[in-house]
């Protein structure tokens, strides 16, 4: 997949099958978009075009930017779009500024004399330009002015709920990470360089690689104790994740910490990725580390059971 930061870079394409949006997460929605752009472009002999946004449109029109949370990191965003099988991905500057482009002047300016659009995919309840004032409708009007086509995916349903990328984080917000599993095709992940803990874990049979999350807008899922999976330099071990403040031990602040099954190796400063399977259990606070020792027993049995299952 080539990236392109300035739109002016873009070489153009006898055939752009074209896509615009933000892809939080790439769910299977989005994936379902994809693979139409991918269909489209192997029958034409041209290529797919992801046209997206840097920063996020809400960090820069959001008054508590703060306060927002992302399913994908960035950088996990163009691993998945790679995996997926993009030609092309244009990530156009967003400021305030670009906010006010209308519609029709974005399509004109960007898409048309830009990356020279002749099939655009979009989303059941795709919207953009100024204040989202861009519809199907319209933009089936402007490709009839502009000459391209304009298709439209139906929903993607799990469990009769059409999935978005507000379901997605909302199921990680309450911890049902099997849920948001199903609606984005994958397992919901979070990426750190794994930094030093205070080390009673080991103390109690338990280590824990404790990481420094990449992005600080990543959402991490509710507070539990989670069956996982870890990944390593390439290789994936089994594990059992935690995400909270460690209560029993008096811990300030939100710990991302897992427990690596039948591994002992110095991993202090690596980049693993941590993917959440299930959650077990809530967190608790245990009156003493031999109470929570025996939890944390009862934690892995279950776990691995889970995981065997699972594989």
């Amino acid at each position: 997949m080539k990236i392109y930061k300035d739109i002016k870079e873009f070489p153009g394409s006898k055939f752009a099958v074209v896509t615009v949006g933000t892809f939080d997460g790439l769910h299977i929605g989005h994936q379902r978009i994809i693979s139409r752009m991918k269909e489209i472009a192997s029958e034409k002999n041209g290529d797919t075009v992801l046209v997206t946004f840097d920063p996020h449109p809400r960090l820069v029109l959001n008054s508590s930017p703060t306060e927002l949370r992302f399913i994908s990191s960035q950088k996990r965003k163009m691993q998945l779009l790679e995996n997926f099988g993009i030609d092309h991905m244009i990530a156009i500057p967003f400021t305030k500024e670009f906010s006010k482009t209308p519609s029709e002047v974005f399509i004109k300016d960007y898409l048309v004399d830009r990356v020279h659009v002749k099939k655009l995919i979009v989303g059941y309840d795709h919207h953009f330009g100024r204040n989202r004032e861009g519809d199907y409708q319209q933009l089936i009007e402007t490709g009839e002015k502009f000459g391209f086509e304009v298709a439209e995916i139906a929903a993607q349903y799990i469990n009769d709920t059409a999935v978005s990328s507000t379901k997605i984080r909302n199921a990680l917000i309450e911890g049902d990470v099997k849920l948001a599993n199903k609606m984005l095709g994958y397992n919901y992940s979070i990426a750190g360089t794994v930094i030093e803990g205070n080390k009673i874990g080991r103390k109690i049979g338990f280590p824990t690689a404790n990481i420094d999350v990449d992005d600080k807008y990543k959402l991490i899922a509710a507070g539990g104790v989670y069956a996982c999976k870890v990944g390593i330099d390439g290789e994936i071990y089994n594990g059992m994740g935690n995400i909270g403040t460690r209560p029993t031990v008096g811990i300030n602040g939100l710990v991302t910490e897992v427990h690596i099954f039948d591994f002992d190796e110095d991993i202090y400063g690596q980049e693993i990725i941590i993917y959440f399977i299930d959650r077990i259990r809530d967190e608790k606070k245990f009156k003493d580390l031999e109470t929570l020792q025996t939890q944390l027993k009862k934690d892995e049995v279950e776990t691995r059971k889970l995981l065997h299952e699972s594989s």
